[in-house]
């Protein structure tokens, strides 16, 4: 089979990895013990949940969306 009818290449697939497991890691900081309903938690507002852990996700998704476009230069392309 022709490498040339797939819609992503080797390098696309390794990006898009390395995305996703950033995106794995930055839902794994947001995780943690909440509060419920007989005490308050207030570790559910910590930096690393609020702020940390969806900077770290954005990234992962800006990636994957990089992962997505990427089109290597040297590829002759025929239409």
């Amino acid at each position: 089979m022709d490498k040339r009818n797939f819609a992503f290449g080797r390098m696309n697939y390794i990006l898009l990895a390395i995305g996703m497991a950033v995106i794995i890691i930055g839902f794994i900081l947001m995780s943690g013990s909440g509060s419920n309903e007989t005490a308050f938690d207030p570790a559910i507002f910590s930096a690393r949940r609020v702020k940390l852990a969806p900077a770290v996700c954005f990234v992962g998704f800006i990636f994957m969306m990089y992962g997505i476009m990427y089109h290597p230069k040297d590829e002759e392309v025929k239409s």
